[in-house]
């Protein structure tokens, strides 16, 4: 075998890359497509709108980090709503030419957007495979819904094994580099993982990661943990097939820098942050006390503002446009808020949030104390209430 795991420039195929080159996951994607029996019960997390997500990178890059590489991936899969990842994909390629882009996806819709995805230059895809049988894939699966189509699930999990091989085929006729994801379910597919490995091998695939299994908290009927002996048999096998990473932490969601042992790889705030043109906050609340208000809802803003030493404090209310006027609500009440950075709401839709963020309105969605959570926007050290994005 060759030494592609070693060699390669991205930090999430190889470990010399990954101690030498940062990188950033912008969450865009909101919807699964999928979703595995024993996944824990923590649910999903909102997903960031494209403006939001660059605005985040920007936020980044201005830090000093060393970024190289930006991928989209979580909390949902990218190719069920692809148009936002090309938005995503396209502002980041324009803006920061040099950066290198990658996704990591179930492959569904693979085939149909690898041209795309390419065109745009997108280098490197994770496919997440964990069976190519069917009958080992539906023992797997809790549920399968692809597009927004609901299939019986021995109808979707062939479909799904169909749609990943023409996937990576299509992957690499576009150019891209494909590494294959597989998790360990003990009891599952660990005697399946060679096949695995060899079925995508024969597909062009350029290197494969065999990945232990953790229960989440909250999962139901989950397998025991991978035996790291087990898993070092599984790898030997899977290695007669198709180059393998090494055994390091799995790329995740959020992660930017380095991981070199003396300089640790910090996460970064999504946070959105103010700027000269847009100094102040907006809340919607009940109570005047916590965030607490569904934005569809909300007919009044609080406007919180720095004040002359710095701090910030309420600076008043403001009429928001009343409900049921559709997708000019939207519009009138990014006007109306054309000073704040951003909107804070215990939930949102997904047609407000893209309206608003285009219109350079950021939508933070919390359950967070409002005084406490708008000292965290400043930079202060109070913090309210769990955050949720």
């Amino acid at each position: 075998m060759s030494t592609f795991a070693e060699n390669t420039s991205h930090p999430c195929f190889g470990m010399t890359a990954r101690k030498t080159v940062g990188r950033l996951h912008l969450p865009v994607a909101p919807r699964a497509n999928a979703r595995v029996r024993f996944a824990g019960g923590n649910g999903t997390k909102p997903a960031m709108m494209p403006e939001e997500a660059l605005t985040w990178l920007d936020h980044v890059m201005e830090q000093g980090k060393p970024i190289a590489i930006v991928g989209i991936t979580g909390p949902g899969d990218p190719l069920t709503s692809p148009d936002l990842t090309m938005r995503t994909l396209r502002m980041v390629r324009e803006k920061y030419p040099d950066l290198s882009l990658c996704l990591t996806t179930l492959g569904m819709n693979g085939a149909e957007y690898a041209e795309e995805l390419a065109e745009v230059g997108l280098s490197h895809v994770t496919v997440l495979v964990d069976a190519v049988d069917p009958e080992v894939a539906e023992n797997l699966y809790a549920w399968i819904r692809p597009a927004k189509r609901t299939l019986p699930l021995k109808e979707a999990v062939a479909l799904l094994i169909t749609d990943q091989a023409r996937a990576v085929s299509a992957f690499k006729r576009a150019g891209l580099t494909v590494k294959i994801n597989t998790t360990v379910y003990p009891g599952y597919n660990a005697g399946h993982v060679e096949k695995i490995a060899s079925t995508m091998a024969g597909l062009g695939a350029d290197i494969m990661a065999v990945v232990p299994f953790h229960p989440e908290e909250g999962a139901v009927d989950a397998p025991q943990a991978t035996d790291m002996e087990l898993l070092s048999e599984i790898r030997d096998r899977a290695a007669r097939h198709i180059d393998l990473m090494p055994t390091f932490s799995e790329c995740g969601e959020n992660m930017v820098g380095l991981d070199a042992p003396d300089k640790p790889g910090a996460p970064v705030s999504v946070l959105p942050k103010p700027t000269k043109e847009r100094p102040n906050v907006a809340v919607v609340s009940s109570t005047g006390m916590d965030v607490d208000l569904h934005l569809g809802h909300a007919i009044k803003a609080m406007i919180y503002g720095p004040r002359g030493d710095g701090l910030a404090c309420l600076l008043g209310v403001r009429d928001l446009p009343e409900p049921g006027s559709g997708t000019q609500r939207w519009e009138t009440l990014a006007d109306t808020l054309a000073d704040c950075f951003v909107l804070l709401t215990a939930s949102a839709g997904e047609n407000p949030r893209k309206i608003l963020s285009r219109k350079g309105l950021s939508v933070l969605i919390t359950d967070g104390e409002i005084e406490g959570t708008v000292d965290v926007l400043y930079g202060g050290g109070k913090k309210g209430k769990k955050n949720k994005k």
